[in-house]
Parts: C-alpha cells; sequence; structure tokens
C-alpha cells in the first residue's frame, strides 16, 4: 500500500451560518448530488447506513450507476467544523488503482457565509497505479467536485431560506 495519494481541493462559500452549513451538507444524501458524469459513475443508492452521519464509525454503502459499490465510513466529526471519512471496498476499474480514499470536509465561518472546503485524497495500489490514478483525479475527479459542490451549496442556502435554491439533484450536464 502507497502512503502517496493525488488530491483533489474543491472550495466555496454558502450564504450561510456555520450551523445551518453543516446541518445540511454533512448528512446529505449523495444520491442526486453525485450523478453520472462522463466516465465516472454517479450514486444511485444508499444501502446498510448504520445512522446519522454525525459520529465516528458510521458506515454506509454507495451503489454507482457502473453496477459496483464503495463503503464509507466516518473517521472524524467535530461538530460544525470537520468531518472524515474513509472509502473502501472500491469496484471495477478503481479496484484495480485504488487502495483506499479519505475525503475531508472544513467549514470555517467567514463574512457573509461559511466556506466549505473539501479535499479528495485517493492512495493509490502500488507504484504502477499511481500516476494513472493521478491522471484521473487531475482531469476527471477534481472538475467533478467543482461541479458537485455548487450544488450542494445551492441546497445549503435554500434550506436556509437565504436563497431561491437552484439546487437540481436529477439535473446534471456532464464533466
Amino acid at each position: 500500500m502507497s502512503t502517496r495519494g493525488s488530491t483533489a481541493i474543491a472550495e466555496l462559500t454558502a450564504k450561510a451560518s456555520r450551523k445551518q452549513t453543516w446541518d445540511t451538507a454533512t448528512p446529505l444524501t449523495p444520491v442526486g448530488y453525485y450523478p453520472k458524469a462522463g466516465l465516472l459513475p454517479g450514486v444511485i443508492e444508499v444501502r446498510d447506513q448504520t445512522g446519522k452521519w454525525d459520529r465516528p464509525a458510521q458506515t454506509r454503502q454507495l451503489m454507482l450507476s457502473d453496477g459496483g459499490w464503495v463503503i464509507e465510513q466516518t473517521t472524524n466529526v467535530e461538530p460544525y467544523g470537520f468531518f472524515a471519512y474513509n472509502l473502501t471496498d472500491f469496484q471495477k476499474v478503481f479496484k484495480r488503482l485504488v487502495d483506499h480514499a479519505r475525503a475531508e470536509w472544513t467549514f470555517t465561518e467567514v463574512e457573509g457565509g461559511t466556506t466549505i472546503h473539501w479535499s479528495y485524497t485517493f492512495f493509490p495500489l502500488n507504484s504502477v497505479a499511481r500516476p494513472i490514478l493521478a491522471l484521473i483525479i487531475s482531469l476527471l475527479w477534481g472538475p467533478y467536485m467543482k461541479k458537485v459542490l455548487p450544488r450542494i451549496v445551492a441546497e445549503v442556502e435554500r434550506q436556509a431560506g437565504v436563497a431561491e435554491g437552484t439546487a437540481h439533484p436529477n439535473k446534471w450536464t456532464s464533466c
């Protein structure tokens, strides 16, 4: 297993308090917000979630549009500030490339709202997979995150009552 991963980052500010942003974004189901885009499969169902996404050791299985799945498990939950989860049991192409992945979300209060900083690091299975994975993360996953996060922010703002809400989880334009 490699310790050097490939990371993509997306960051955006929601016009909502840190509590409102956290309360919406953290438990938000990925179904509809993470649709298929080009070569990347979408999340079509969540199975076996062990509880709210509000404490360490919660798990769930994300079913993907290509017939694969991935397991998520929360590792860190610091209410209103930070949460992280690991992803394992990749299927299909990623099974041959990824040992595991880690997602981290940081919520920082700023003037006019809350900045969400979202990072995703994929750890390759081996040194042969590393450059292939780095290319996928750079060309596909990073741009994908930058399309997903505005939809989540729009939902945060809609639920906070500060925006008309332009989030349409079932409408998507490909990356």
